[in-house]
């Protein structure tokens, strides 16, 4: 079953505390499964944001989940496909 963190328009340091929480409380209940990062927002992404998307991929992973991105578009998946991430996680 796939549960959906929906991402900011900005997504950014600012958001680590909200993100952190999020993705932490799924984890506690959720053995499995997909956890996809709605993008449909995102305009903008650093490298902060990259960066918590790979500490949730190890997270998740430890909980035999998957990461999946899903509505990237314009910048914020040019920047995930620069960065790679596309060999990392499924974008969609």
């Amino acid at each position: 079953m796939n549960t959906v963190i929906s991402v900011p328009e900005r997504f950014d340091f600012s958001f680590h505390k909200s993100f952190t929480e999020q993705y932490n409380s799924i984890l506690e209940t959720k053995k499995g499964g997909v956890i996809v990062l709605d993008f449909s927002n995102v305009l903008y992404l650093d490298s902060a944001a990259l960066g918590m998307v790979v500490l949730l991929k190890k997270r998740a992973k430890s909980n035999g989940c998957e990461v999946e991105i899903a509505n990237a578009k314009g910048t914020a998946l040019e920047v995930l496909q620069i960065a790679n991430f596309d060999k990392m996680v499924k974008i969609r």
